[in-house]
């Protein structure tokens, strides 16, 4: 699964880097502790026009009678037949920009959480859905997004047993495509990045807690801050 990322680039620096022709949201902070129901930087299409905007972490689909519940995850083995999420799958398909992730040990190890990232230094590509849903009390329109997960390969089995999929681009173009709309066509696009080039090490504890949100929580753990 993935329950914490972290967003700290630049806007324009996304923009570049995913092709993007339209800006269409101003520069978020820097959070080095993304969790559910934060706003996140999403590239998506609309009128073959690639943008990039801001939209909450937790899936809504535009049914619900309410947000109560939210998904931050989505299988992508079932993501193309459950219900909550086909419709966004074949439509409205988009890419998550993050640093890395964090991610637990089970409880039986003591859930240590480690940081997982590219040791290429270049940012992840998430495959993600979202949709649009007008609140009934508030008359307003929200775009909210979720995260595929997979099955973990490399260093990540050795801490869970899912992960979220980050993209190689050459699939980017048609995993954005809304046009294409076969389930079939667009899970074959489901192409993780080379798990050999995903790196992980032990953080500390504090990224626990929300309310921590500093630069070092990424950073390789001392002995004394493990706990």
């Amino acid at each position: 699964m993935c329950g914490r990322f972290s967003i700290t680039g630049d806007l324009d620096f996304y923009a570049e880097y995913f092709g993007v022709d339209e800006v269409r949201t101003d520069p978020l902070e820097p959070s080095w502790n993304v969790a559910p129901t934060d706003p996140v930087y999403v590239v998506a299409e609309h009128e073959d026009t690639r943008h990039i905007g801001t939209m909450r972490w937790g899936f809504v689909p535009h049914w619900a009678k309410d947000r109560k519940s939210i998904q931050i995850n989505a299988r992508s083995e079932s993501v193309a037949t459950t219900a909550m999420f086909r419709d966004s799958f074949a439509r409205k398909r988009c890419l998550i920009p993050a640093d890395g992730f964090y991610e637990w040990e089970p409880p039986e190890r003591g859930r240590a959480p480690h940081w997982v990232y590219r040791a290429d230094g270049h940012p992840m590509a998430f495959a993600g859905i979202w949709a649009t849903r007008k609140d009934e009390e508030t008359g307003l329109w929200e775009r909210t997004c979720s995260i595929l997960t997979t099955e973990a390969k490399g260093t990540v089995a050795g801490i869970h047993d899912r992960m979220p999929v980050s993209l190689i681009p050459d699939v980017w173009d048609a995993w954005l495509d809304r046009d294409m709309d076969d389930a079939e066509t667009a899970l074959s696009l489901i192409r993780p990045i080379d798990p050999d080039i995903i790196m992980e090490h032990q953080v500390s504890k504090k990224v626990n807690s929300v309310k921590n949100n500093e630069p070092d929580l990424n950073v390789p753990a001392e002995p004394e801050t493990l706990f």
